[in-house]
């Protein structure tokens, strides 16, 4: 018969060790990019104010994040045409790993877990072919285990469905090479468009825009739980045109634009820089740091509904009442019915905010 205490050996050792959560680093609400006041770049983890939780030193400058479902992991993008995209543990600031895409790819700043997150997605630019694809890579080792095509040219935000199994890809349309630096090649050929594709790469569907407006690049895009998806554009036409920057589109309809009739939509300059749906999802918001303000939009009736005025404001993230923004001054604030500032904080934010809240705690894909 075995001791007490050789029963107690035995229970431990037979026991699974917890697997650590995004509580366990404080439960931050927020990642994001920034510069520090030395210069040097960093990803930083945000409390739900808008607070610095934690930083982790990156490279070169860098885009967006993408929260692991489960794990307090990130993996943070480097900004187009970036060659890295570092995984990081949230609990100890260690790199965990350092992806880099195959020769003649790029990353285009963004990426996605699978709703269980055991794959990472990333937007690349094939740019040997011209082409957009997505990285497929083992979310336990990191490792790339495939790619796809992303339906499109120069693919850059790409988030999970939320009315099926799927991803949808916004393909901006314009072809780059990094020995041309940040030149756009083909803007009179250009043809953005949205595309829905099945989580191994089949195009479920395609939406392209009017020809007339072939030159506003999709660039970013939020998804509301009906599975509908706000898209911001930022136009490659002649400045000072009256051109819509905001859409709204299902699968299988065609695109709403909105307030594409209001005068003020000349104050976004032309550039949407992110876009999300306030908490309640009635309303669509979009930033614009070309243009200082960040205007919000009517979900029912398109209308704009209220502007506000922030220098250099980019960032985006819905909050239960309104939403929350950063600036390249360092500024997070809360937009509701007027512009309230909750930190000033000495990094310059970069371009978006990543709501780890709800990806954490999103419902699983039907």
């Amino acid at each position: 018969m075995p001791s007490r205490r050789g029963f107690l050996a035995g229970l431990l050792a037979s026991s699974v060790t917890p697997t650590a959560t995004w509580a366990d680093v404080g439960a931050p609400a927020y990642l994001s990019a920034g510069k520090d006041a030395l210069g040097l770049f960093v990803m930083a983890g945000l409390s739900a104010a808008g607070e610095v939780l934690f930083r982790h030193p990156l490279p070169d400058r860098g885009h967006a994040a993408s929260a692991h479902p489960t794990r307090p992991e990130a993996v943070a993008f480097a900004r187009r045409p970036g060659r890295f995209a570092d995984v990081i543990d949230c609990r100890s600031g260690a790199q965990l790993a350092r992806l880099v895409p195959p020769e003649g790819h790029h990353f285009y700043g963004h990426g996605v877990f699978s709703p269980e997150g055991e794959v990472l997605y990333t937007t690349e630019n094939d740019y040997t072919r011209g082409a957009g694809v997505i990285g497929v890579w083992n979310a336990g080792d990191y490792r790339r285990i495939g790619q796809f095509s992303s339906g499109g040219i120069g693919p850059h935000e790409m988030l999970l469905r939320r009315d099926a199994p799927g991803l949808v890809v916004a393909n901006g349309g314009i072809e780059t090479h990094p020995e041309s630096g940040r030149a756009k090649l083909n803007i009179p050929f250009m043809r953005p468009n949205l595309s829905y594709l099945s989580l191994s790469g089949e195009i479920q569907h395609q939406m392209e825009l009017p020809a007339d407006l072939h030159k506003n690049s999709i660039r970013h895009i939020a998804v509301r739980s009906d599975g509908a998806v706000g898209f911001a554009m930022q136009w490659q036409g002649d400045l000072g045109a009256d051109v819509p920057i905001v859409g709204l589109h299902q699968p299988g309809s065609a695109p709403r634009l909105m307030a594409e009739d209001d005068p003020r939509l000349r104050n976004l300059n032309g550039y949407g820089g992110s876009i999300a749906f306030s908490g309640d999802e009635t309303a669509l918001a979009v930033t614009s740091p070309r243009g200082g303000v960040v205007q919000v939009m009517d979900c029912t009736s398109g209308a704009l509904q209220a502007e506000h005025a922030l220098s250099d404001v980019c960032g985006l993230a819905p909050l239960k009442d309104g939403f929350l923004v950063s600036t390249g001054t360092g500024i997070m604030a809360q937009i509701g019915t007027e512009v309230t500032t909750l930190t000033q904080a000495p990094l310059a934010w970069d371009n978006h905010l990543i709501a780890l809240s709800s990806a954490a705690s999103a419902p699983r894909q039907p």
